[in-house]
């Protein structure tokens, strides 16, 4: 299907922000903790972890993960990248909304 590959990065991007966001609140924090506030298998905020870390939004410690120095230029920007895929997703309903059904 079109949307598939989408929903996946979204899935993905949710999951991601989702660890980012329990790492700054409850900083720092080991993958067992994280693995039980989120809800998600180890394996999968391993992965995620190792995404956050490669773009500097977390990085480890002896006692758990902590931000990274990239979080506050991240947060800043946060909203205005989110208000561009919301303006796409918004030109992709007009298309729909003109197909002939």
């Amino acid at each position: 299907m079109l949307f598939e590959p989408i929903g996946n990065e979204l899935d993905l991007t949710e999951r991601h922000l989702l660890v980012l966001k329990k790492v700054i609140e409850e900083a720092p924090i080991g993958i067992l903790k994280l693995s039980e506030v989120t809800g998600m298998q180890n394996h999968k905020v391993r992965y995620s972890l190792r995404v956050l870390e490669q773009a500097n939004l977390i990085k480890p410690s002896a006692q758990g993960a902590v931000p990274g120095d990239a979080v506050p230029k991240f947060l800043e920007e946060f909203e205005i990248e989110f208000k561009k895929i919301s303006e796409k997703i918004s030109r992709i309903q007009e298309i729909e909304d003109s197909i002939p059904k």
